[in-house]
């Protein structure tokens, strides 16, 4: 199994980069590294989004309670966000070709393990064992790529990494429909197989060996620690905030007690000489502001569409292929978008693609102010392009700014630091926007229903059932004449729109703050390491 090392040590700062001096042959091929680690971060990505469609089936054959089914997801956003940047800091150190290599297999070996596990409980370990699988894998591309790109091709390999991950989230839901209506709910892991074996295979030959020339120095195990409790609790009562309420004193101290945890870390991490994530890394605006707005994107992306996908099945009745099939245009928009993004923020510079992906992603959301429970699909595809065009152009620039604005001695840190802003943006997104939606299906609903011309007092006991029309479910029953059950169903799907267009008016206003953030905070031609 061949291999090449390379070591970098990082210039000197606001120095102009200077051409590799190492000669090709002992780089690796970087096309070949692009290729190689397109295969992982593929199939990580179609797994974040293809499990939400497998959800009712795991729950149906293992008789999974809904507490079961959100731990699927939860251990796997748990595990994934404790562990990125340490996966990050491994791959530096001890070789970032290695724990790619490592990331992919566990990756491949849990996904097989949980179509065969039989029980909830072993769904929902094994998807903590993916987590932390996919936490050594995410983080190390970025570094694979910062290491055998020169600066000028950076953004560019950037770009077709940002196509890929965005590509992957978005099919995710057209492959999963297939999957689960086809074959069974355990082929949406088992698809893992062939393409982690195919990703070994590859990756084993034409992936270059690198690390930090920093290798020989005490590891930050009081670091790993602190960093690792301080996200498990934030992202733990991020995504309890929806059970608890967030306006709960169990939501409140748990994710204070969270951010606590990491400010200590952070104190922690000034103190040591050699620490698992450098805080002299954010005295770069890019870097710092990338970081924002990649979280940001994410609680954008798959909050939208996590209710999208309500609305296009629950409301709208499509099947879950036709519902993947009707947001092609956004994957298909960030195909166009990721390398554009690139070869715009090559030339002209993060400030200028990264506000202009946030305005339209802003664009997209006040978009959706104009859906409605009937609404034709010439109303819906405008926002999933200016929706796709947005997260492509922004997944391209906030990588370039996050990755590669930090040291090559430190592109894994860099590449988990920015997957870590990406997973908990993700899962606020899904949480906080459910919420909002909840929210306002419960203050309307009554009034919808009665509305509609359902009796006031059976409108009043179907109160009760607001937490199924937050989900687009209309509480009709059998018993119901056909004039009242599409009474209910039209009142229902009204509370369910109100919700919506809440959701989407804080999503687009929380995006063109993003837009002036980065507009007004990041530097033209900011030196980079």
């Amino acid at each position: 199994m061949p291999s090449t090392t390379v070591d970098r040590s990082p210039l000197p700062a606001h120095s102009t980069p200077a051409a590799p001096a190492t000669p090709r042959g002992r780089r690796g091929n970087p096309w070949l590294t692009l290729i190689a680690v397109a295969f992982g971060l593929f199939m990580v990505g179609l797994d974040g989004s293809v499990v939400a469609i497998a959800n009712p089936e795991i729950g149906r054959d293992l008789h999974a309670s809904t507490a079961d089914l959100q731990w699927v997801t939860n251990s796997y956003l748990l595990a994934l966000a404790a562990a990125l940047i340490l996966g990050g800091k491994l791959g530096d150190r001890f070789g970032r070709r290695t724990y790619y290599l490592i990331g992919v297999a566990g990756f491949t070996c849990a996904s097989v393990a949980i179509g065969l596990a039989g029980s909830i409980e072993g769904v929902i370990a094994f998807r903590a064992a993916q987590g932390f699988f996919g936490a050594l894998l995410m983080p190390n591309t970025l570094g694979l790529l910062r290491a055998v790109f020169p600066p000028k091709k950076f953004g560019m390999a950037v770009g077709i990494w940002a196509m890929v991950s965005s590509v992957s989230t978005a099919l995710g839901p057209i492959v999963g429909g297939l999957l689960v209506e086809h074959v069974t709910w355990e082929s949406v892991f088992y698809i893992n197989a062939p393409i982690g074996v195919l990703a070994l295979a590859f990756s084993a030959f034409v992936l270059p060996q690198s690390k930090s020339p920093e290798g020989r120095h005490r590891f930050d195990v009081p670091g790993v620690v602190l960093l690792a409790l301080g996200l498990l609790v934030v992202v733990f009562g991020v995504v309890k905030g929806e059970t608890w309420g967030w306006a709960s004193g169990s939501t409140f101290a748990t994710l204070a007690a969270g951010l606590v945890v990491l400010v200590v870390f952070g104190w922690y991490e000034t103190r040591v000489a050699h620490p698992l994530l450098p805080m002299r890394l954010f005295r770069s605006p890019a870097l710092t502001i990338g970081t924002v707005i990649t979280a940001v994107n994410f609680f954008v992306l798959l909050g939208v569409i996590f209710f999208v996908m309500l609305y296009l099945q629950n409301v709208r009745g499509f099947s879950p292929v036709e519902a993947g099939v009707r947001t092609l245009p956004l994957s298909l928009a960030s195909v166009v978008a990721s390398p554009l993004g690139a070869k715009l923020t090559e030339r002209f510079g993060a400030r200028l693609t990264m506000p202009l992906g946030m305005a339209l992603q802003a664009g997209a959301s006040f978009g959706l102010l104009g859906w409605g429970v009937h609404s034709s699909y010439a109303a819906m595809w405008p926002p999933f392009i200016a929706l796709g065009l947005g997260v492509g152009m922004v997944m391209a620039a906030s990588s370039d700014a996050i990755v590669g604005s930090a040291p090559v001695a430190d592109a894994g840190v860099a590449g988990g630091l920015q997957a870590t802003a990406l997973q908990v943006g993700g899962a606020l997104g899904t949480s906080v926007l459910v919420s909002l939606i909840s929210s306002r299906v419960g203050s309307t609903l009554t009034g919808e229903l009665t509305g509609s011309g359902v009796p006031a007092p059976l409108a009043a006991r179907l109160h009760e059932a607001e937490d199924a029309v937050s989900m687009g479910v209309a509480p009709v029953g059998g018993d119901m004449s056909a004039q009242l059950r599409a009474a209910v169903v039209e009142g229902s799907g009204q509370a369910f729109m109100n919700g919506v267009h809440t959701a989407a008016l804080v999503t687009g206003v929380l995006c063109a703050a993003g837009a002036v953030l980065a507009a007004v905070g990041v530097r033209r031609g900011e030196p980079r390491d």
